[in-house]
């Protein structure tokens, strides 16, 4: 990689370099973990759909009005999802082999 693209990004490069081993850790997912991580079409929808409820909102009296419309926002959203993610009962499995206890079954 270097060869090919050191010249034209010495700071990218480098900044793999300086993070290989934050970035490798990456590698030791199964591939149906990696294609949720890397997927992130889902989550960009959800970041556009709560950014539609609050872009029209100037200002917030507290922090906890935001928490109130993104906690409404979330369960309007919910009720649109769906579609399963592909393969969902596999990586939901390996999640929980990865996981244990933090990756609830009745996901």
């Amino acid at each position: 990689m270097e060869d090919k693209w050191g010249q034209k990004y010495p700071v990218v490069i480098g900044s793999w370099r300086r993070n290989w081993d934050k970035l490798s850790a990456y590698f030791a997912y199964d591939e149906h973990i990696r294609r949720l991580i890397y997927t992130t079409n889902a989550v960009e929808g959800f970041h556009r759909q709560a950014r539609k409820v609050t872009k029209t909102k100037g200002v917030f009296p507290n922090d906890m009005a935001l928490m109130k419309l993104l906690y409404l926002a979330v369960l309007n959203i919910s009720k649109k999802w769906t579609q399963p993610l592909p393969n969902w009962a596999l990586t939901a499995g390996q999640l929980r082999i990865k996981f244990g206890e933090r990756m609830p079954m009745e996901l």
